[in-house]
């Protein structure tokens, strides 16, 4: 008897602990599963992840959905309240009459001139400056690297009137040198930016490369030319993108100094057509009704020229953004 009482707590024990082993085996699969070994591979940090992410997204395609739906939208689906976000038919009229009133064509070209001549000139004159202050100690070099840097912090509006007298007497308003000659001495839009990355970017760059190429009779130009410019192809390809991308849609600067020119940013010759063209007709007119779509299309075909360029360059782009973290000495 007494046998048979201690063979059945000796079960009930052994059914006990395996009933917590079992347990316990379920509660660490349970936070293996929703948690991860550390923390990110589990899968509330991938709900989280991808919830900032489509947050994110949506913010950001947002405007873009909302202009490529409304641009083709004619006047009563304008008006029309119930119509929201797929209008009644493709209305192909608004970017036609775009495309026709600007010279579509030509204004793209003009755009790309503004565009691609001041960015090249400001990323060879960036390269040169960064450089120079990564690898030289000259007389005042912490002051002029600190009046480089408040050439970015001084908001435009501060040295507006003096930079467009300074244009004015230099005969450089109306004339693709204003843009042209502050970017080629280091001065173009946003320079700082770019005379920072390049300056990071080489001074990451192991001196032993240098040095050894001194030895062997090299010059500082050719060590410049023959061995840091090549490292850099990643800044380089930041660099221009983003000057590409901020000339091209310049207004406020283009629409200063570029005034009676006929070379004008696309996003600004599109304004100018839009406001001459609204200012004729009343206040809630129907013609003021349609210019809202025709600026919706015209924003469009500004955005589109950049879309391509990104879709064609993203691989380039983000292969030098990885490559951009070299170990140096």
């Amino acid at each position: 008897m007494k046998l048979f009482k201690r063979t059945r707590t000796f079960v009930k024990e052994i059914s006990h602990h395996l009933k917590e082993k079992e347990y316990k085996e379920a509660t660490q699969k349970l936070k293996r599963l929703f948690v991860g070994m550390r923390f990110t591979d589990g899968i509330l940090y991938k709900v989280l992840i991808y919830t900032l992410l489509i947050s994110l997204g949506y913010i950001y395609l947002y405007p873009v959905l909302y202009m490529i739906t409304n641009s083709f939208m004619s006047v009563d689906d304008i008006i029309n309240v119930a119509v929201k976000w797929i209008p009644t038919s493709f209305n192909w009229q608004n970017y036609q009459l775009v495309w026709d009133a600007i010279q579509y064509p030509l204004a793209l070209k003009d755009a790309f001139i503004l565009a691609i001549v001041p960015a090249v000139s400001a990323t060879v004159s960036s390269a040169i400056i960064g450089y120079g202050f990564a690898r030289f100690n000259f007389p005042l070099k912490k002051v002029l690297f600190v009046l480089m840097i408040m050439t970015f912090i001084i908001p435009p509006q501060i040295t507006m009137l003096p930079t467009f007298r300074m244009y004015s007497q230099y005969n450089l308003l109306g004339s693709l040198r204003a843009f042209v000659y502050p970017a080629i001495l280091g001065q173009g839009l946003n320079g700082a930016i770019f005379i920072l990355i390049f300056y990071q970017f080489f001074r990451m760059i192991p001196k032993s490369l240098e040095e050894s190429a001194q030895l062997d009779g090299a010059s500082h130009f050719k060590i410049f030319t023959k061995i840091a410019l090549p490292l850099a192809i990643p800044s380089i390809i930041i660099v221009f993108l983003f000057s590409l991308v901020w000339y091209y849609n310049e207004t406020y600067l283009s629409g200063l100094f570029l005034r009676g020119s006929d070379l004008l940013t696309l996003p600004l010759r599109i304004s100018q057509y839009i406001n001459n063209y609204t200012s004729i007709y009343p206040e809630g007119s129907m013609a003021r009704e349609l210019m809202q779509a025709v600026k919706l299309a015209g924003n469009m075909l500004t955005l589109l020229p950049l879309l391509i360029i990104y879709f064609f360059t993203q691989r380039y782009f983000v292969e030098s953004i990885d490559r951009t973290g070299i170990t140096g000495e």
